[in-house]
This record gives structure tokens, C-alpha cells and sequence, in this order.
């Protein structure tokens, strides 16, 4: 048996509050299961709803020890406590996350939060900056970066095996929205209507940040500009369902990026593909198993997880033996792995493993506002090419 590299750390598993992912909420059930998936946290505290008194329930049915009306009561409460929480992770509507990460930088924990990292790049890049400040661990939970071949792919463009990348094709085509849904939204929906909680753009915020970061995550390259045409493709829709994009990347690497949650019959829909000067890459989430390799004057090459020929960060990002699959709530929980070795690493004095510092940082978060402020300005300005770079 494998020894448990956090209890080994600090003689304990870390100790985890939620703020949000309440009843009725897929993305609080996801962080749950993937914090605990490896055996390095537990979920100790929680605020689980607006309403003190459902906040309370929820954490009881759920077998968390430490139930709170509210986020300041949380806060203040674990502050004094000798077995207080070390890490937050915050899955609350986009307008909180800045003010949340705020205090709760001030109280020195570590933060893993949900994207987008805020709704405005004003507040994205002064967060930088305090979690900077702070020296705290700080992941943005852009997930799809956490599957195995997702990691394969990054790793094989850094290893040179694509050449100097040409092209980056980044797409994330989903279909429940492709009805009329806004006389009866379902939960999740109804505040991502609302552009003071979601942000200036549903379908850039909820899903473009993901394809956005993916592009980069893998291609090792960052934005530049953005061509951008943003909108509703449902007649009389309040809100966008839509966006297509040119892209510019600081190598010169041109891309396309496709978005949308209103395609008749698509599922989930996140692919990318990367061509370079030496052959290609493509790789499909909904079958997150395999890679295709074209590698230039050869044949076709398909990897798949927990085979033969993966680098190391795919297999530190592999749980079980080939032909098992693995999918989402397993490359969730390799962010949550991921942080636990940063965590442990800094506590210990010791440098981290470099393999575990692949997860989304606050500055991709910031950048990724940027993107969104970016596409939209293109956007508005009729599709004229918008600068999309971030200084830190």
C-alpha cells in the first residue's frame, strides 16, 4: 500500500471548508468527491446556502462537522479553532469570488475557487496581486487541464515533438441551451441569466474561459488578439449563447475557437486540436482516454491512458491500469492532488514536486478576464482585432 504523502506531511489529512454546493448544486457534489478521492482532505466545514437555516440542514445531511449560517461566521469561527481549516474552496456564484477570495486570503488560507476568477479584470488583477502578497496556494478550477491526456498533450509540446506550434483549433460545443429555457430556467441556470452574478457574458464566462485556458494549457502559448463575434443565435434570447473566434498567439501561432451552448443535439463538446512544424495532436473530452498523434510522414498514433508511452504527467495524473477509464471527477481531483503537494511542499520547506504545479493559477485566472473583456470589446466593435495581453 502507498503511504498518504499529506498524513505523512503533517500527521492529518488537510482540512477543507466549502463555501457554496449546496443542495441541488452539480459543481459542490464534484468538489466534494474529488477532495476526498485521494484521501488528502477532509471536509470538515461548510456554508452551503444564503439561507442560515439551510446552510445548516445541508451540512448536517451530509455528515459535515462544522455547519455555518454564513461566510463571516465561518471565517471567524475557524480562525480560533486549533483544528481550523486550512483550505477553502470557494463554488459560489462569479460575482463573490473576489470578495470571498479576499477574506479569505486574510485569514492565510490556501484557495482553490471556481472560474471565471472574478467579473471584471480590474478585480481579477488586484487578486494576483494579494495572493501574491500573501504567498497562499491558489488554484482556479479550470478541471479539463487535470485529465491525463490533456496533460500528455501539454507535455509533448514541451518536449518538442510538434515542432514550433502554427495552429491552435480549440472547440466547446454544448446543447442544453439549444431550446427556449427562459420561461422555466433549471437552478443553475437562473443566476447565470443574471449579468450582476454571472459577469458581462454567460457563454464566455461559463464555458469560453474553459476553452480559453485549454488552448493555452496545452499549446504553452498565451493570447495575444482576439477576433471575436458574440451573441445569441436563439431569436429574442437575453442572454449569449454563442461565440466564434480568430486568434493571435505570442509565437505568431494563428487558432479558432468555437463556443456555444445552443447546438441542437450536441452533449459536452470540448476538443482541441494543435498542429506544429513537426505533426499534430487532437483530443476529445468525451473520450478523454485517448490522444491522436500525427506526427509528420507517419502513421496516425492513438495514445491511451495508462498505456505505453505516456511521459511523467500523464502518469502521475493516472489512477488505474489501462482499459479502466477514468474521467471527470478523477481529473477534478487531480487539481485537488495537485494542491495538496503545493500545500505540503511549502509547509515542509521543501520544493514541490514540479509536475503538481501544472494546475490554473490566479494569473490564468487574470488572463482569462481578459479574454472575456477582450472578445466582448472585439465583439462590440464589429470584429476588429482587440489586444488580449496581460501585465502583471
Amino acid at each position: 500500500m502507498t503511504s498518504n504523502p499529506v498524513i505523512s506531511a503533517l500527521g492529518r489529512r488537510l482540512r477543507l471548508g466549502v463555501i457554496g454546493g449546496g443542495p441541488g448544486s452539480f459543481i459542490g457534489e464534484v468538489h466534494r468527491t474529488a477532495a476526498r478521492l485521494d484521501d488528502y482532505y477532509e471536509v470538515v466545514a461548510a456554508v452551503l446556502s444564503s439561507d442560515p437555516a439551510r446552510s445548516r440542514q445541508a451540512g448536517q445531511a451530509l455528515g459535515i462537522a462544522r455547519s455555518y449560517a454564513n461566510i463571516d461566521e465561518l471565517l471567524q469561527s475557524e480562525s480560533t479553532r486549533a483544528d481550523g481549516i486550512d483550505v477553502i474552496a470557494i463554488m459560489t456564484p462569479n460575482d463573490s469570488h473576489y470578495p470571498l477570495c479576499c477574506a479569505c486570503l486574510e485569514q492565510g488560507l490556501d484557495i482553490i475557487c471556481d472560474k471565471p476568477l472574478t467579473t471584471s479584470l480590474a478585480d481579477a488583477l488586484d487578486l494576483v496581486q494579494r495572493v501574491r502578497k500573501s504567498g497562499r496556494v491558489f488554484c482556479l478550477t479550470h478541471n479539463y487541464s487535470g485529465y491525463p491526456l490533456a496533460r500528455q498533450a501539454r507535455a509533448m509540446v514541451q518536449a518538442g515533438l510538434l515542432g514550433e506550434i502554427r495552429m491552435v483549433h480549440v472547440t466547446y460545443v454544448q446543447g442544453h441551451n439549444a431550446a427556449v429555457v427562459e420561461t422555466d430556467p433549471p437552478a443553475g441556470l437562473r443566476w447565470r441569466m443574471q449579468p450582476d452574478k454571472a459577469g458581462a457574458s454567460l457563454i464566455l464566462g461559463d464555458i469560453g474561459s474553459h476553452a480559453h485556458h485549454l488552448a493555452c494549457f496545452v499549446s504553452g502559448l498565451q493570447l495575444t488578439q482576439i477576433c471575436a463575434d458574440v451573441g445569441a443565435v436563439i431569436p429574442q434570447r437575453q442572454f449569449d449563447d454563442y461565440a466564434g473566434a480568430l486568434l493571435r498567439f505570442d509565437n505568431g501561432a494563428r487558432g479558432v475557437m468555437w463556443v456555444t451552448q445552443a447546438a441542437a443535439g450536441a452533449e459536452h463538446g470540448l476538443s482541441i486540436r494543435v498542429q506544429g512544424t513537426k505533426g499534430g495532436l487532437e483530443w476529445q473530452q468525451e473520450e478523454p482516454n485517448h490522444l491522436k498523434y500525427m506526427p509528420l510522414g507517419q502513421p496516425v498514433q492513438v495514445f491511451s491512458r495508462g498505456g505505453p508511452g505516456l511521459l511523467p504527467a500523464a502518469e502521475r495524473a493516472t489512477r488505474v491500469a489501462i482499459g479502466h477509464p477514468e474521467g471527470f471527477y478523477e481529473a477534478f481531483a487531480n487539481l485537488y492532488a495537485d494542491v495538496a503537494e503545493a500545500i505540503i511542499a511549502q509547509r515542509s520547506g521543501r520544493p514541490a514536486d514540479p509536475l503538481a504545479l501544472d494546475f490554473p493559477t490566479v494569473e490564468d485566472g487574470a488572463r482569462g478576464m481578459k479574454f472575456i473583456e477582450a472578445a466582448l470589446e472585439s465583439s462590440r466593435s464589429g470584429g476588429q482585432w482587440v489586444d488580449c495581453t496581460v501585465t502583471f
